[in-house]
């Protein structure tokens, strides 16, 4: 009996150990897989892709995330931003340019305006070639419309004409590029030869806008002192003879209030003259606009 007892403890004691054994091995072994349908899904693919942190809106959808992050590699700048920055650069770049060429032409032109600085033109009283009336005051107007100055005479063999050729050329090309108009006006310094009719006929053959003035020796005297304008005649010149009047060569540019803005010497080709008269036309600020800009926020620009 005690012999059976034993037996039955030992068989009892070796039950649990069998057991545990075999869940052991049955844990440590790989389950076999089983095969799926080559049109099923794979598990992978179902599982929802992460993106990098950098990609993903704070705050935003899933819709938005999604198409901010396919929108290409650039985020925060496209291509778009930067031409647009590019343009506004190099708008405000050219308007910055221009406009501080317009203030140094204008500064240029007050200081010469300016008081004790040597004064060009004033009041002065001539005729045209239909005898009418011209003085300083047909030169202002409120067109903006500037007037340019020569000083010559009728007799002049080539200084002259060529000068008044190169005006032609000038007042067409104002006229055709930047749709400007001038005032050209011809003075002559030989009033004794040239008179009313004479200087009509001798400007036919240049630009037919020219305006030709002339007047007594003493009008037209005063006219050239007014614009600092050399002249002479030689002496003791006898009726019926002719003579070479000896001038300075320069045009005199005025603008629309009468003031004078420029000289525009011989060396000066027409393109020169053209570009040069273009821009103070462009700068140009009747007087009481510069007063109102002075009292303004941006007065220290002006001053």
């Amino acid at each position: 009996m005690l012999s059976a007892l034993r037996a039955q403890t030992r068989a009892c004691a070796l039950l649990p150990r069998r057991t545990l054994h075999a869940s052991y091995r049955a844990f440590n072994e790989t389950p076999k897989k089983t095969p799926e349908p080559e049109n099923s899904p794979k598990q992978d693919d179902l599982q929802p892709k992460k993106r990098p942190l950098s990609r993903v809106l704070i705050g935003g959808s899933k819709d938005q995330n999604k198409k901010f992050s396919s929108s290409g590699s650039i985020e925060f700048a496209s291509w778009k931003s930067i031409l647009v920055l590019l343009g506004v650069g190099g708008a405000f770049t050219y308007w910055f340019t221009q406009e501080k060429e317009r203030l140094r032409l204008q500064k240029e032109a007050e200081s010469k305006r300016g008081v004790g600085k040597p004064h060009i033109g004033g009041p002065f009283s001539l005729i045209d070639t239909k005898s009418q009336p011209f003085t300083q005051e047909n030169l202002k107007n409120d067109k903006k419309m500037f007037s340019i100055i020569y000083f010559g005479f009728t007799h002049c063999p080539d200084v002259c004409p060529d000068e008044l050729d190169k005006l032609g050329e000038i007042l067409d090309e104002l006229k055709q590029k930047n749709d400007i108009t001038l005032q050209p006006i011809f003075i002559t310094c030989d009033p004794a030869r040239d008179s009313p009719e004479i200087v009509e006929q001798y400007l036919q053959d240049f630009h037919p806008t020219i305006v030709g003035l002339t007047g007594t020796y003493e009008a037209v005297k005063n006219v050239c002192k007014r614009f600092r304008v050399y002249f002479s005649t030689p002496p003791d010149v006898k009726p019926g003879q002719d003579y070479l009047v000896d001038h300075s060569i320069f045009f005199y540019l005025m603008d629309a209030e009468g003031n004078f803005v420029d000289v525009i010497g011989r060396e000066v080709t027409a393109s020169q003259g053209a570009e040069r008269i273009r821009k103070h036309v462009d700068a140009f600020v009747p007087a009481s606009e510069r007063e109102a800009r002075k009292s303004s926020w941006l007065g220290f620009l002006y001053k």
